[in-house]
């Protein structure tokens, strides 16, 4: 994580979904000193704290039905604070999304680093979810295009390769994506059979 990409943690809101504990007020400490504004909350997230930049939580204590999200789905980078390492407890906290973890119990130290940590992890996470994303959009047009690809073979008496490039082109010619232009290629047939 080059500099450019660290976050400004002076703006950010932080929510710690604990019990009172020493461990609570030590990161409490901690995150103050980094001009993070923190909320202590117990026993579950209100959709006020939505809006916060990152949510410590408790892996030992924590249940389903804490947060006002999916499991797995969280708007925001999510550290739990585990003091048991049982594994079922590990399972749970990593099922709800933590992007990184703080051992129990947490003294002067570790919060920067699991901040920097879980804001990295959370953003590849979410690129790579973009990225699937786009990939099966993509997927779910590939008839379209074989159908364009089809048509200009049919229409222009041309090869597949030829039909390829000719379809390459349209598209660079109109700003578009291979699979915008083979529905509009497409949605153009369909106008033509229908009369419009």
């Amino acid at each position: 994580m080059s500099r450019a990409d660290r976050p400004s943690l002076a703006t950010w809101r932080a929510v710690i979904l604990h019990r009172e504990h020493p461990s609570v007020d030590a990161l409490k400490r901690q995150l103050e000193m980094l001009h993070i504004r923190v909320t202590v909350v117990w026993p579950q997230i209100d959709e006020a704290d939505v809006a916060s930049d990152i949510v410590f939580f408790d892996a030992d204590m924590g249940h389903d039905g804490q947060f006002p999200w999916p499991p797995g789905f969280a708007p925001m980078p999510m550290i739990a604070l585990i003091g048991s390492e049982a594994p079922g407890r590990i399972e749970w906290a990593l099922a709800q999304g933590s992007n990184a973890h703080l051992l129990k119990p947490i003294g002067s130290t570790g919060a920067y680093s699991a901040l920097l940590i879980a804001t990295h992890a959370y953003q590849v996470a979410r690129s790579q979810a973009e990225d699937i994303r786009a990939l099966e959009d993509r997927l779910r047009q590939r008839p379209i295009v074989v159908r364009a690809i089809l048509r200009l073979i049919q229409q222009e008496r041309l090869d597949e390769a030829g039909a390829w490039k000719r379809l390459r082109k349209i598209a660079m010619d109109w700003g578009m994506t291979i699979e915008e232009t083979a529905d509009a290629i497409c949605r153009d047939d369909r106008r033509t059979k229908s009369g419009a």
